[in-house]
């Protein structure tokens, strides 16, 4: 695979991430309790697919130089800084929100999930929002 499929692979795998996250969330508000474990455990799948391949193509690549000036450069990197603080967040919260789980603390979970829920969100929908901005917008 080239290099050049992974961005937009990397976008590809943080909007399904946003997606069965939301689908996650709408399932629970339903009382559909094994769907929502299916495609919560599918989203945390699905990021980590992302960090592998995200960490593989800057571990190979590098960094992507943002090239627009103007009143958009300080925009992108303010997206840019506050999704890396809370990416960062994301794999040690969505943990710390599974685990309970398994211990039958669906108390603690919710806690947590109301938590990890918009974080994880954010994460994932600004992933993609870079993606277009560093590649796409013109």
């Amino acid at each position: 695979m080239e290099l050049s499929a992974f961005p937009p692979l990397n976008a590809g795998l943080n909007a399904t991430s946003a997606f069965l996250i939301v689908l996650g969330v709408i399932l629970i508000k339903q009382k559909a309790w094994t769907a929502h474990a299916i495609t919560m455990l599918l989203a945390l799948a699905v990021s980590t697919l992302f960090i592998i391949s995200y960490l593989y193509y800057h571990i190979h690549h590098g960094a992507t130089p943002f090239l627009h000036h103007g009143w958009i450069r300080p925009v992108y990197f303010g997206i840019l800084v506050s999704h890396t603080v809370l990416a960062v967040t994301v794999p040690p919260l969505a943990v710390a929100t599974l685990l309970p789980v398994f211990r039958k603390r669906f108390d603690r979970h919710v806690r947590l999930a109301r938590i990890t829920f918009p974080i994880w969100l954010y994460v994932s929908v600004t992933g993609v929002l870079i993606y277009w901005m560093l590649y796409r917008m013109k």
